[in-house]
C-alpha cells in the first residue's frame, strides 16, 4: 500500500476528535426521516456504513429549527427526538464510527408546510422557487433583531447536539441554503452591514460560527462545508471562496470542505455525471411541481460531464491558503483517487455516492490497491430523497 493510502486508511485527529481513518461519509440527505423525527431505517442506514469501515459518518440536514427545514419531513433539533439520535450514534459507535451531525438552515428556500401563509426568511426579499406550488412563492428579509436570534438558534441547535452526543458538527454554509444565501451576491441584497461587501456579507456567517463555537467549547469538532462557486453569473466565484476559507479559518473553524454548486440555482455543478432531473420528474408527486420542472428543468438541470476529482483544483487553493484542516469531496471513487486527493495534501476524504454504492468501499479499498468503485454517476440515488424508502443505489440489489 502507498504512503497515501496509508495515511488514508490510519488514525487521524480533528480537534480532540480521533477517527480511525480519514474517510468520512458526506451529508447526502437521506429522505428517512417523517415529520421532523428520525425514522428506523435512517438507523440501520448510517450503521452500516460504519460497518463498512468509515471514520465518521454525517447525518444530514440537522435543521437548526422547524422553520429551518426544506421539507416539513426533515429533522430539526429538538428533545422530542433526542432518544432515537443517541440510539444512532450508539448503534454507529458500537462499529467503530464516530458521527457528525450537519448543522443547517433553509432560510428562503423551503417547501415546508409550517410556512402555510407565512414566508421563509432569508436575506433579502426573493421568489422561493421550491415553495411555489405550495402557495409560499416568496420569501422575506429578516430583520437585524431577526438575524440575531436565527444566530442563537444554531447556537441553541449545536448544544443540543452536543449533549445528544455526536462528535462533531458540520455546519452549512453552501449549497444556496441559509447562511449560504447570506454569502452569496445573488441572494444578498441587503443595503446594512449583512450585505455589500464579501466582509459584510460574511458577517452572518461568522456570527453563527463563533456563537456554536461558544456553545460547544474550544475542544469540540465544528466543520463546514462551504461552495467554491455557485454556477451561476452573479454568483460566488474560487477567488471568493478563498477568502471565504480564510475568514471562517481565522474565526476558529477547524476543517473546511471545499464543495461548490448550489440546490436552487445550479445542482450538477456538484454531482457531475447523469442528469437529476428525469428522475426528479419521476418522483414528483406535485402537479404543478412536475409540470415546472418539465419546463424549466432543462435550464436548471445544466450538463456536466463526470470526471475524477472534479473539484481538485479549485480546493487546492482552498489548501493552499489556510491553516485548518480541508475536506476534499467530489468525485472521488477508487484508490487512485484517494492517493491523487492525500498526495495534494488534503486532511480528509468526504464520500457520497461511493458509499451508497458500496458500504464497504473502506474494506474494500484497503484490501485491494487497485480498488475501483463500481458507481457509474447515474445520480438516481439523489433522485429518491422523497420516496418513501428514501435514498439507495439503484444498481445493487
Amino acid at each position: 500500500m502507498s504512503q497515501y493510502l496509508e495515511k488514508c486508511f490510519s488514525g487521524a485527529k480533528i480537534n480532540s476528535l480521533e477517527l480511525r481513518n480519514r474517510i468520512i461519509k458526506a451529508a447526502t440527505f437521506e429522505g428517512m426521516s417523517a415529520n421532523g423525527a428520525p425514522k428506523p431505517s435512517l438507523g440501520a442506514f448510517h450503521s452500516r456504513l460504519a460497518e463498512g469501515g468509515i471514520g465518521m459518518t454525517t447525518l444530514a440536514y440537522c435543521g437548526a429549527e422547524s422553520n429551518g427545514r426544506v421539507m416539513d419531513s426533515m429533522l430539526y433539533m429538538d428533545e422530542q427526538i433526542k432518544p432515537q439520535l443517541q440510539q444512532i450514534i450508539s448503534d454507529v459507535h458500537s462499529h467503530g464510527a464516530k458521527v457528525s451531525g450537519q448543522l443547517s438552515h433553509c432560510g428562503n428556500f423551503s417547501k415546508n408546510k409550517e410556512f402555510k401563509g407565512r414566508r421563509p426568511l432569508g436575506p433579502s426579499f426573493g421568489i422561493n422557487s421550491v415553495g411555489i406550488a405550495s402557495g409560499m412563492p416568496f420569501a422575506g428579509a429578516l430583520t437585524i433583531p431577526e438575524i440575531k436570534e436565527r444566530v442563537k438558534t444554531f447556537a441553541r441547535a449545536a448544544l443540543f447536539m452536543k449533549n445528544t452526543g455526536f462528535d462533531a458538527i458540520e455546519i452549512h454554509f453552501g449549497h444556496g441554503y441559509g447562511i449560504s444565501q447570506f454569502i452569496s451576491p445573488r441572494t444578498n441584497k441587503r443595503k446594512d452591514e449583512y450585505g455589500g461587501s464579501l466582509e459584510n456579507r460574511m458577517r452572518f456567517a461568522l456570527e453563527v460560527l463563533a456563537a456554536v463555537r461558544a456553545a460547544v467549547g474550544d475542544d469540540f469538532p465544528i466543520i463546514g462545508k462551504i461552495s467554491m462557486m455557485d454556477g451561476v453569473g452573479d454568483g460566488i466565484k474560487i477567488d471568493d471562496a478563498v477568502e471565504i476559507a480564510k475568514m471562517l479559518d481565522k474565526g476558529g473553524i477547524d476543517g473546511i470542505i471545499t464543495s461548490g454548486g448550489t440546490s436552487s440555482m445550479n445542482p450538477m455543478l456538484m454531482f457531475r455525471g447523469d442528469t437529476l432531473l428525469n428522475g426528479m420528474i419521476e418522483q414528483e408527486t406535485n402537479p404543478i411541481m412536475k409540470f415546472g420542472l418539465k419546463l424549466v428543468g432543462p435550464k436548471l438541470f445544466r450538463q456536466y460531464p463526470y470526471e475524477d476529482t472534479y473539484f481538485l483544483p479549485q480546493a487546492q487553493r482552498i489548501r493552499d491558503a489556510v491553516d485548518c484542516a480541508v475536506v476534499y469531496i467530489g468525485g472521488c471513487s477508487s484508490n487512485a483517487d484517494i492517493e491523487r486527493v492525500m498526495g495534494a495534501g488534503f486532511d480528509f476524504i468526504q464520500l457520497g455516492r461511493s458509499l451508497i454504492h458500496d458500504p464497504d468501499f473502506v474494506k474494500h479499498a484497503m484490501a485491494d490497491a487497485n480498488y475501483k468503485n463500481g458507481c457509474s454517476h447515474c445520480n438516481k440515488c439523489a433522485t429518491l430523497i422523497e420516496h418513501p424508502d428514501g435514498i439507495r443505489c439503484v444498481e445493487v440489489a
